[in-house]
């Protein structure tokens, strides 16, 4: 199998690391477009496409690229996993789906929480009827930008940085992602996006969704300030309330039953999981999930464009 990334960051090296994991004999090849770049074990640097052929490619770079090279790799003809969110506007959007539509290229947006434990409980949880007797859903994911890398000026990272696609509500596209995946779209959104916090950055470094479905409403509070950081989901059943908290990785009945504990979880499990649900997409005729088209949807209500 021979796979092309763009972009070799942080993220780039958990997709590598489960690659090797789930196809000992892939061939991992960067795309890079400085010809000093440094070179990663295990990846062959290279500085055009020309006629390569790619099993699939990894689209990894900085939100505000990923239109570029979403547009290229189409031209290609090469199925592509996008790293979270898809792009950075709506702008000429429409183009792009229908290219993609029209070559038939199969896509992926990687939201790895989707493969959470506690997530996977709670979307089962939900199937088995409970969805029926929703009051209320809280969610909240808070933590502290310059803890995010610790040895960089956070002021100068993409995150703080809009121009780059950078601002809570972009980086912390997963809430968004997964209220979706869990509840469907909602039938109206409202926002309020800010950057005034003590950090005195230019990117929205908060962000308050309100997601009105049928029957109950999801609030989804995001932010870049929290020190100790928090990130959980509360549902308010009608006979009770369960607590989900990703950090803990424990979800409660508010009774204070444990309903569900992940105890040896560790975040990688879920890229390896995401990557096997990628692989066995591009091989097979497998049901899609989280398509660029789909993600798009989850981005109107992103950036509350409806």
């Amino acid at each position: 199998m021979k796979v092309l990334i763009c972009g070799l960051g942080s993220i780039a090296s958990q997709h590598i690391k489960a690659l090797k994991l789930i196809e000992e004999a892939v061939e991992i090849y960067a795309l890079r477009s400085d010809p000093n770049a440094a070179t990663v074990d295990g990846v062959i640097n290279i500085f055009k496409l020309d006629d390569l052929e790619f099993d699939f490619a990894i689209i990894s770079n900085p939100t505000q690229a990923h239109y570029e090279y979403i547009n290229l790799l189409t031209d290609k003809g090469i199925h592509m996993m996008i790293e979270k969110p898809p792009v950075s506007s709506l702008e000429n959007i429409a183009v792009l789906l229908k290219k993609i539509e029209n070559i038939k290229i199969k896509t992926y947006v990687a939201c790895n929480l989707r493969f959470h434990p506690c997530l996977v409980f709670l979307k089962n949880y939900l199937q088995n009827g409970n969805s029926k007797v929703i009051n209320e859903v809280n969610i909240y994911c808070g933590s502290y930008l310059p803890d995010w890398r610790p040895n960089k000026d956070f002021r100068k990272i993409y995150s703080a940085i809009p121009e780059l696609g950078g601002g809570v509500h972009l980086d912390l596209f997963h809430e968004l992602d997964y209220t979706h995946w869990l509840f469907g779209k909602p039938l109206k959104t409202s926002s309020v996006l800010k950057n005034v916090s003590s950090l005195d950055i230019k990117a929205v470094d908060y962000a308050n969704y309100l997601l009105e479905y049928k029957n109950f409403s999801a609030n989804i509070i995001l932010n870049y300030y929290r020190r100790d950081a928090k990130r959980t989901i509360e549902i308010v059943f009608q006979n009770q309330t369960i607590l989900i908290d990703l950090i803990k990785n424990t979800v409660k009945s508010s009774g204070g039953e444990i309903l569900f504990e992940a105890a040896n979880y560790t975040v990688f499990q879920t890229y390896l999981d995401q990557m096997r649900y990628f692989v066995d997409y591009v091989k097979t005729n497998q049901k899609q999930m989280n398509t660029f088209a789909d993600s798009i949807d989850v981005l109107k209500t992103c950036l509350h464009n409806e």
